[in-house]
């Protein structure tokens, strides 16, 4: 194999565009020839400069233009923090920032003192004071590495859909459409908690996605209640889907339709549940509990109709993962804990496993 075929294959192997069976056998081809593994190694410390340079062209962009933008008078009431950038450009130029707030501060005070408005009106000056005392203090905690624990003000996501658990550490499910071409994913809980993922593994010819919580102040949720159907679902059997096509969280109950979709696409059911844009990327779960499809969208040419991938293509798609893209276990839920459980019952249980994913793009 020359050079350049086995570059092209590395990519394909990175891409997500190698089937099973060709990802099973490069797999094989690393373990057994340590040339080629040397090559992946080189090729991902590659994409990692790549990376970097990437961020660094980015930080220099948005610097640019947050000094063509700020307006000093969005700082008086409350300050608006973003849950990226402002961290990183913090730790990065914290110097030169602090420095400017300074000089800023000075010149306020220096105008108020020559005019004679900071001796003739003292309330003005501690109204001043205590503005000036809450700017610092949030500056203070972003210097920590902490944002303030209520921002008023939060960045709207570009594109939302919903995740589901795989495990307690932080591993979740959800569509490849929804966070293809993401910049930064983050997710939120049932309680609006929000936390950093990143995409470890994508099959884009099942529309499917793996995410991981990689966020310090994630703490392990509790033993995954469900478990992923190894076998296909029964036409007409009860189903229900619990995600967020709108800022809470939404429970959309059906049964099953079909065991393919209209183009005879057996990789996915065709279902009747409720869904909505928002919803692609949620479990879809029989009455015993078991999630046996996800959601993935909609027949807009004919109502009431909508799709799921199969759980069988989830649990592929798992297996596929290359081991050193894994920094935590990934062991999958074999026992299922909600069978004879009432609807009302499952969903309580559920809901803390399934998560709104929220996509930031350029």
């Amino acid at each position: 194999m020359s050079d350049n075929q086995l570059t092209e294959f590395i990519e394909r192997y990175f891409d997500g565009s190698m089937n099973a069976e060709e990802r099973v056998q490069f797999e094989l081809l690393r373990k057994n020839d340590a040339a080629v593994e040397s090559k992946v190694t080189e090729h991902l410390q590659f994409i990692g400069l790549l990376k970097q340079y990437g961020e660094r062209i980015e930080l220099e962009s948005r610097l640019n233009a947050i000094h063509s933008e700020i307006d000093v008078h969005a700082l008086k009431e409350e300050v608006t923090i973003h849950p990226v950038w402002i961290v990183r450009m913090w730790r990065n130029h914290h110097s030169k920032i602090s420095v400017a707030a300074s000089v800023a501060i000075f010149g306020v005070l220096t105008i108020l003192i020559l005019t004679g408005k900071l001796n003739n009106d003292k309330s003005k000056y501690q109204q001043l004071s205590e503005k000036l005392n809450k700017v610092e203090n949030a500056v203070a905690q972003i210097g920590h590495g902490r944002t303030p624990v209520k921002p008023k003000v939060i960045t709207p996501a570009n594109f939302r859909g919903t995740g589901f658990a795989l495990t307690s550490n932080g591993y979740l499910a959800t569509d490849y459409h929804v966070i293809k071409n993401a910049d930064s994913v983050y997710v939120q809980n049932a309680s609006g908690e929000s936390f950093h993922a990143k995409v470890i593994y994508t099959e884009p010819q099942y529309d499917l996605a793996i995410l991981q919580i990689n966020d310090p102040a994630f703490k392990n949720l509790g033993p995954i209640p469900y478990n992923l159907k190894r076998s296909e679902g029964d036409l007409g059997e009860s189903l229900y889907t619990l995600g967020y096509p709108a800022d809470n969280m939404v429970y959309g109950a059906g049964y099953l339709a079909s065991s393919a979709n209209y183009s005879n696409d057996s990789t996915e059911y065709m279902i009747s549940v409720p869904v909505n844009p928002g919803n692609s990327g949620g479990p879809l779960l029989d009455e015993k509990g078991n999630v046996i499809g996800v959601i993935t969208a909609r027949q807009t040419q004919v109502a009431g109709v909508f799709f799921a991938k199969k759980s069988t293509y989830l649990l592929k798609t798992i297996q596929n993962i290359p081991t050193d893209s894994l920094s935590k276990t990934l062991n999958l839920n074999t026992k299922n804990k909600l069978a004879g459980l009432s609807s009302t019952q499952q969903s309580k249980k559920v809901k803390n496993y399934v998560f709104m994913v929220k996509v930031y793009k350029q």
